[in-house]
């Protein structure tokens, strides 16, 4: 698994909007639909906070949405807000969310498996692939939005992370 330009603008905006939840006590607290700890936040303001060119964020936003890491409403005071609290959103969630498998391989792949027919006799699938699979996931599940929203209450961008993708070899 490779983390994608994707990935990184989803944990962006993630780690945004677990900054922008309200306080108990503040005016949309009590509000019918907001709960105590969300508020509507635009795409105009999370593409002006996060960098993220907007038609993109907007995708990333919806495979979000689709998933149910993220909540939308549309119209005057709509927006986007955390579908829960940060920590209860696994960065395997959100992976999963944006770019599909984690596993490395669909034969091993445990929402998107595929039959192989070698898979009773494949050392390899049932060593190898498999503990890679489980290590990603493990890590992936271990850590959740609200780590994201340390780095951006402290001003840390992800953009620099772009330069560092892995590539494949052409």
């Amino acid at each position: 698994m490779r983390l994608s330009t994707t990935d990184i603008y989803a944990f962006q905006a993630l780690g945004y909007l677990g900054t922008q939840l309200t306080a108990p006590g503040h005016p949309a607290a009590g509000q019918p639909g907001l709960g105590q700890t969300e508020r509507w936040i635009s795409s105009d303001d999370i593409s002006e906070h996060t960098g993220i060119a907007r038609p993109y964020l907007v995708r990333i936003l919806a495979a979000l949405t689709a998933k149910g890491v993220v909540k939308s409403k549309k119209g005057i005071g709509g927006g986007y807000a955390l579908a829960r609290k940060p920590a209860l959103i696994s960065l395997c969630e959100v992976v999963r969310a944006v770019d599909g498998p984690v596993a490395p391989l669909s034969c091993i792949s445990l929402n998107w498996g595929e039959h192989c027919v070698e898979e009773d006799r494949c050392h390899a699938r049932n060593t190898v692939y498999k503990r890679m699979r489980d290590a990603m996931l493990a890590v992936l599940q271990e850590f959740s939005v609200e780590d994201l929203v340390i780095d951006a209450r402290q001003g840390v961008s992800y953009t620099h992370c772009l330069e560092h993708l892995l590539r494949p070899n052409v």
